[in-house]
């Protein structure tokens, strides 16, 4: 025979809590759910109990350590993407490099120091390396030097760059008669420029690693199912004077290219220059907000996106004319038509 249970309520599963209702006899309560990141494994438990920051309550009520969230080359496909996409803007850096070797004592490689093209064709490929610090599982060598890195090295391409477009206009100027710009004229100028403006970006990243360098962290805050494994940029303040030293560089470069533009030269870049830096200072001011407003792993692509935009916009726009040049179009790549070229434009002046 059967004994009735006296009881007003259900029991409560594993994964609730029992809670009194008020006014009624305390026999009678309601169920409610455990909310996240809290679990109860027993029947008619009392309480739920929270799990340890770096776990996460799964579907058998227990709690188990939280995933890590980074761009890992064994799980993201788009970090396979990224790679691949990385190495073929190296390849074709390095083929361009190979054409101007080959090509080194031609009028048009000539042109604007080939040194400085040499200089900067070999700091775009190295900015394209530097995207693979910012991929795989954060470390303390590679959050040191992600930053850093890109920052010297794009720094040392921007100052070749200002050095060019310098050197357009003090060449036109050396060209009037009794001009003084004549003695400004060589290499040292042109080498003091680079070397001076990288100088100030390695020194802005020694005090960077010498008071407050970036580190790896563990991000158990951003998301409450998983841990984002990050690399924490220690001084927000040398990071942003560090990316605003390259905007400076990179605006003054354009304001020079834009008003050398229509200088006469025999091959004169300044028109190819503007167009860089244009696509250069859009990209990253763009950076920005974009950099801001998302989280996790987002904001590593977002940062590699720019790096990648600002290497190619350089690469094409300055580049690519001259292997058009040189490649499609060799009867241009003659001193003599380009002495045509120069004297019908020092006319129209």
């Amino acid at each position: 025979m059967c004994i009735p249970v006296s009881t007003c309520s259900e029991q409560c599963p594993p994964g609730y809590k029992r809670t009194i209702k008020p006014g009624i006899h305390k026999c009678c309560f309601e169920c409610l759910q455990c909310t996240e990141g809290e679990i109860s494994n027993e029947t008619d438990s009392v309480s739920c109990q929270r799990c340890p920051e770096d776990q996460w309550p799964n579907e058998l009520n227990l709690c188990v350590p939280k995933p890590f969230e980074f761009l890992s080359f064994n799980t993201d496909s788009v970090v396979l993407t990224v790679s691949i996409l990385t190495i073929l803007c190296f390849l074709k850096t390095s083929t361009i490099l190979g054409i101007f070797i080959l090509f080194r004592d031609t009028p048009v490689i000539r042109a604007n120091n080939q040194t400085l093209s040499f200089i900067l064709l070999v700091s775009i490929m190295l900015s394209f390396l530097c995207v693979f610090l910012f991929l795989g599982r954060p470390t303390h060598v590679t959050c040191m030097l992600r930053q850093t890195s890109f920052g010297i090295i794009f720094s040392v391409a921007i100052s070749s760059i200002l050095a060019k477009t310098i050197m357009v206009y003090m060449a036109f100027k050396a060209t009037k008669p009794g001009s003084s710009w004549r003695k400004f004229i060589g290499v040292k100028i042109t080498n003091c420029v680079v070397f001076f403006c990288s100088f100030l970006q390695v020194l802005l990243s020694i005090i960077w690693l010498s008071t407050s360098p970036p580190f790896p962290e563990k991000n158990t805050h951003l998301y409450q199912d998983k841990i984002i494994f990050q690399c924490n940029e220690g001084s927000m303040l040398a990071f942003s004077i560090l990316l605003g030293y390259m905007g400076l560089l990179a605006a003054v470069s354009f304001i020079v290219a834009f008003l050398a533009r229509n200088l006469p030269d025999s091959f004169n870049e300044a028109k190819n220059i503007t167009f860089s830096m244009l696509v250069v200072c859009s990209v990253w001011v763009a950076f920005i907000p974009s950099y801001m407003s998302v989280t996790g792993k987002n904001t590593v692509l977002v940062e590699i996106f720019a790096i990648i935009s600002s290497s190619v916009g350089i690469l094409g726009c300055i580049f690519f004319p001259k292997c058009y040049i040189v490649l499609v179009r060799p009867e241009l790549n003659l001193k003599s038509g380009l002495s045509r070229k120069i004297k019908t434009n020092t006319a129209n002046y």
